[in-house]
C-alpha cells in the first residue's frame, strides 16, 4: 500500500509540474472524507508566486465504475465549465486527466474555501444572516442551470435523456436486483407511476443539487459541486431533491435544505427562469427523492458485498434506507403508529453482549476520534454508530419482527416465515395483484417502516415527524 501511495504521489507531482504554470513541487496531499463514489484530494503546491491550494477529483483507484446515467469525470469537468460560463458559481477546472498523466480518470480544479457540511450550514451561527436568503438563491442558481443550451455546449450528445417514468422504473429494477424484500419501496414505485407529472420542459438536470453539495460562505452559494450524475430531464427533479428530508439535516421545519421554505425557492426560480412551478409536480419529485435515495442506500450495502470498496461507511449507509422509507410514509400515508417495546435481555454473562458493544462504541467515539482526524476520525464515528445500531437491534428487533409477521399474515391471509411473507407482499405489489388502497396495507407499511427506523436511526427527523403526526391523528 505504501508503494502504491508513493507511486501515486510521484505521478501526481509530475502531472502538476506539466499542467500547472509555475508549479515547482507538490508539498501536501490529503484525501478528504465523504464522497461515496469518487476520490477527492486537497493538494498544496509550491509555485513561483508562493504556495497554492488545488483540488483533484478522481475515480476510485483511478478507474471509472460507471453506473447507469453517470456521464464520467471528463463530462463532469465539461459540465462545471459550462455551468461556470452560465453564471453558476463553480471552481475553475484547470486540467482534465489524460492517459499520459498515468493517474486514471479525473480532473484538477482550483480550491475554494467555504462550508460544505450540511449540518453546519443549517445550524452554524456564522450563517444565520445568510440562511433566510439561501432558498431563493438556490432557485435562482437552478434557473441558470436549467437554461443551459444543450446543443451549443455539446451536452445533448454526452448526457442521457431520462423521462420521469423511465427514472422510476430504472430505480425500481435496480432495487429488485438486490434481492431484498422492502415492500415500502414497491408501494412507492407504484404510487409514483400512478402520479407521473406531465413533462412540459426538458433541461439539463444536475441531479444531486442539495445541501451538502453546495459550498457556502457568508454571501451564500460560492460553488455547486458533484455533477457526476447529471442528465437531461425534468428540471423539477432538482427542486424536489433539494427539498427531500434526507438533506435537511434535522431541520424538518425548513423543507428547502433545512434552511428555507418552499415559497422562497419557488419565487427565486420563477423570477429567474420565467417558468411556473407546478406544486403537485414538485411533491411528486420530493417523494421520488426519498424513493431514489432509499434505493441508493441499499446500493451502498450491495457494493460493500460485491464491490472493491469494503469501507465501514457503505453498510452503515445501507441501513439508512429506512430513513428514506419513513419519509415516503410521511408524504404518502401519515397516520397512527405505535412503537414496539424492548424485550428484556436475559444475558447473564459478565460482561453482557450489550456491555461489550457499548464499551467498543465508547472507545471509538471518545478515544479513537479524539486522537485521529480526517477519514480515520470519520470512519471511527461511523463504526461506533454501527455498533449502537446492533445494540438497538438486539433490544427491539425480536418484538418488531413478531409484530410485522402477525400483520402480514392478517393482510395476506397466509402463513409462512417473515421473509416468505415479505416476498409475497412485494410480488403482489409488483404484479399489481394488490391495490394501493387495499384494507390494512398502508397501516402495515406505516407500522413496519416507523418501527424499523426506530432501530436504524432513532434520532432521524422523519421518525419524530411520524410520531408527532400519530399523536395528533
Amino acid at each position: 500500500m505504501q508503494d502504491e501511495t508513493s507511486a501515486f504521489r510521484t505521478r501526481l507531482e509530475a502531472m502538476l509540474k506539466r499542467r500547472v504554470e509555475g508549479c515547482r513541487a507538490l508539498l501536501q496531499l490529503e484525501r478528504l472524507s465523504g464522497g461515496a463514489n469518487q476520490e477527492t484530494y486537497r493538494l498544496e503546491i509550491a509555485t513561483a508566486d508562493g504556495e497554492r491550494r488545488l483540488c483533484l477529483r478522481r475515480a476510485a483507484g483511478g478507474v471509472g465504475h460507471h453506473q447507469t446515467q453517470a456521464p464520467g469525470l471528463a463530462t463532469e469537468a465539461l459540465l462545471m465549465r459550462v455551468a461556470r460560463a452560465a453564471g453558476v458559481p463553480e471552481p475553475e477546472v484547470l486540467h482534465v486527466l489524460v492517459p499520459d498523466d498515468e493517474l486514471g480518470e479525473g480532473f484538477l480544479m482550483e480550491w475554494l474555501d467555504g462550508e460544505t457540511l450540511g449540518a453546519r450550514i443549517v445550524r452554524a451561527p456564522e450563517f444565520a444572516a445568510m440562511r433566510p436568503r439561501l432558498a431563493r438563491q438556490c432557485g435562482e442558481v437552478l434557473a441558470r442551470i436549467h437554461a443551459v443550451d444543450l446543443d451549443a455546449t455539446g451536452l445533448r450528445a454526452r448526457l442521457q435523456r431520462v423521462t420521469p417514468a423511465e427514472f422510476v422504473r430504472q430505480k425500481w429494477l435496480r432495487y429488485q436486483s438486490f434481492g431484498t424484500p422492502q415492500p415500502m419501496i414497491d408501494y412507492t414505485a407504484r404510487w409514483l407511476l400512478a402520479h407521473l407529472p406531465a413533462e412540459e420542459r426538458v433541461t439539463l438536470v444536475h441531479n444531486d443539487f442539495r445541501n451538502g453539495n453546495l459550498m457556502i460562505d457568508g454571501g451564500g452559494i460560492c460553488a455547486v459541486l458533484d455533477w457526476e450524475i447529471a442528465h437531461i430531464g425534468s428540471p423539477l427533479r432538482d427542486l424536489g431533491w433539494l427539498c427531500t428530508n434526507s438533506w435537511r439535516f434535522g431541520a424538518s421545519d425548513k423543507p428547502v435544505g433545512g434552511f428555507g421554505d418552499y415559497d422562497d425557492l419557488i419565487a427565486g426560480y420563477e423570477a429567474a427562469s420565467g417558468q411556473r412551478v407546478d406544486r403537485a409536480a414538485l411533491h411528486f419529485w420530493e417523494v421520488f427523492g426519498s424513493y431514489w435515495w432509499a434505493i441508493e442506500c441499499l446500493g451502498m450495502a450491495e457494493h460493500y458485498r460485491n464491490g472493491p470498496d469494503k469501507s465501514v461507511e457503505r453498510p452503515a449507509i445501507g441501513r439508512r434506507s429506512s430513513e428514506c422509507q419513513v419519509d415516503c410514509v410521511n408524504l404518502l400515508m401519515p397516520g397512527p403508529v405505535a412503537l414496539v417495546q424492548a424485550t428484556l435481555d436475559e444475558d447473564t454473562d459478565m460482561p453482557r453482549i450489550d456491555e461489550l458493544l457499548v464499551s467498543v462504541r465508547d472507545f471509538l467515539h471518545r478515544e479513537v476520534m479524539a486522537s485521529t482526524e480526517g477519514r480515520t476520525q470519520f470512519f471511527a464515528r461511523v463504526a461506533g454508530n454501527s455498533l449502537e445500531l446492533v445494540r438497538r437491534e438486539r433490544a427491539l428487533g425480536t418484538a418488531q419482527r413478531q409484530a410485522e409477521r402477525a400483520r402480514l399474515e392478517a393482510l395476506l391471509g397466509a402463513r409462512g416465515s417473515l421473509t416468505e411473507l415479505r416476498w409475497q407482499l412485494c410480488h403482489a405489489l409488483r404484479e399489481e395483484r394488490l391495490a394501493l388502497t387495499a384494507p390494512g396495507l398502508t397501516e402495515h407499511l406505516r407500522q413496519t417502516v416507523v418501527n424499523q427506523v426506530a432501530i436504524d436511526q432513532p434520532g432521524y427527523s422523519g421518525l419524530k415527524t411520524a410520531l408527532n403526526r400519530a399523536e395528533t391523528a
